[in-house]
């Protein structure tokens, strides 16, 4: 099951935008616990296993606790007082205010992991273009990357056996990773002077006014599902302010 199957990309963009936006208002634990529920739930609904989920997820799950060290460390004092020297001034609310912030983070970047899986960039850029109505050059530009991407991800593999094969790849760390990156860089570039001539051979950036093979537009669903996306949203923040944790950002030191 996928209820994102045949959703625009642009909802995608559209909707983590409506989901993720408010909670950039408010530091509270509620709300964050609140999306982040709804985000675990809607992952096998959205045609993405657990195990892939949190394997795409993992760099966000290293990354996130970071963010509330310095809050901790720094943030509002108040209640109890655990550790303090100098600056530093670890208290129960800068705890729980750190707590809150890595909970956000968190419930602001795994949409991202759900939403953006099995975007088709063809598919994408026909939206950016038709829908939210784009410059051509930043459109396909866009385009171009996602692609670039996963051909740099098959290039990396297939320098990776080579150099297995010839049995060099048992050398330094650092000066193994190093060569493959400076191998990496020079693909790239070539490819990149390749893909601007043929853009340039097939006419881009002319005078005329450009055309789409693909007609890319929202329908029922789209809204639906961007109405969702704010009524949980919304959810959240009552929620947060019924139980009397809705703290917004500037009322925090």
């Amino acid at each position: 099951m996928n209820v994102l199957r045949d959703i625009n990309p642009v909802t995608r963009i559209l909707g983590l935008a409506l989901l993720t936006t408010p909670l950039m208002f408010t530091i509270d634990w509620v709300s964050a616990t609140f999306v982040l529920a709804f985000t675990l739930v809607m992952v096998p609904l959205c045609g993405m296993g657990y195990g892939r989920f949190f394997k795409r997820a993992l760099p966000i799950l290293i990354v996130a606790p970071l963010a509330g060290i310095p809050m901790a460390l720094y943030g509002q004092a108040g209640g109890d007082t655990y550790f303090q020297w100098g600056l530093v001034q670890v208290t129960e609310l800068s705890v729980s205010l750190a707590c809150a912030v890595v909970l956000r983070v968190l419930a602001m970047a795994l949409p991202v992991v759900v939403l953006s899986a099995d975007v088709d960039p063809t598919d994408l850029g026909d939206g950016l273009a038709q829908v939210l109505h784009l410059p051509e050059r930043f459109v396909i530009g866009t385009v171009a990357a996602l692609r670039m991407l996963t051909l740099l991800r098959d290039d990396l593999d297939a320098m990776r056996r080579s150099r297995r094969a010839r049995g060099i790849a048992d050398q330094g760390k650092i000066r193994y990773w190093f060569s493959l990156s400076f191998g990496l860089l020079v693909m790239s570039l070539r490819r990149a002077g390749k893909l601007a001539t043929a853009m340039e051979a097939r006419g881009f950036g002319g005078p005329h006014t450009r055309t789409w093979a693909r007609t890319s537009r929202l329908h029922a669903r789209d809204w639906v599902v961007m109405a969702v996306c704010v009524l949980v949203a919304l959810a959240a923040l009552a929620l947060a302010w019924a139980t009397g944790y809705l703290r917004p950002v500037w009322a925090v030191r």
